[in-house]
């Protein structure tokens, strides 16, 4: 897997969790909202490996996380989350959803409808949503 097919599968889940939310399937629209946001912060951190270059070994076991804030620190990208959230009190309360999510949400028969369109909205807006911040690292 690449840089490019984490682009990919990043719209892919985002079309998929518009979906189900569109048909009332509030769990698996949250967890493939999350799931979307791992993708990207997988992406931001292929950007730092070059074409032939030997894989550094702690950078891939890092990569190889589910949590979000692990994978932000990974990217390179928590000073930059910090400044953001000083600039930005929206783009604030939508990483504040979204560093919830984890990839046991797909296990969770409790997710309700508010809980998913807050994670999709905090994830997509296309201002302050954290996807849209992610795309200027990729």
């Amino acid at each position: 897997m690449n840089k490019f097919d984490l682009e990919k599968l990043v719209d892919i889940r985002v079309a998929e969790s518009k979906a189900l939310l569109d048909s009332n399937n509030f769990h698996g629209a949250y967890y493939l909202a999350g799931y979307a946001l791992e993708c990207a912060f997988k992406a931001c951190i292929a950007k730092q490996v070059k074409e032939f270059d030997f894989p550094n070994k702690q950078l891939a076991n890092a990569s190889h996380t589910h949590k979000l804030s692990e994978l932000l620190g990974t990217a390179g990208l928590k000073q930059k989350l910090t400044q953001k959230e000083r600039e930005d009190q929206e783009f604030s309360l939508n990483w504040a959803v979204a560093k919830d999510w984890t990839e046991t949400s797909r296990y969770d028969c409790t997710i309700e409808q508010t809980r998913a369109v807050d994670l999709f909205n905090a994830v997509t807006d296309n201002e302050s949503g954290i996807l849209a911040w992610l795309k200027t690292y990729w």
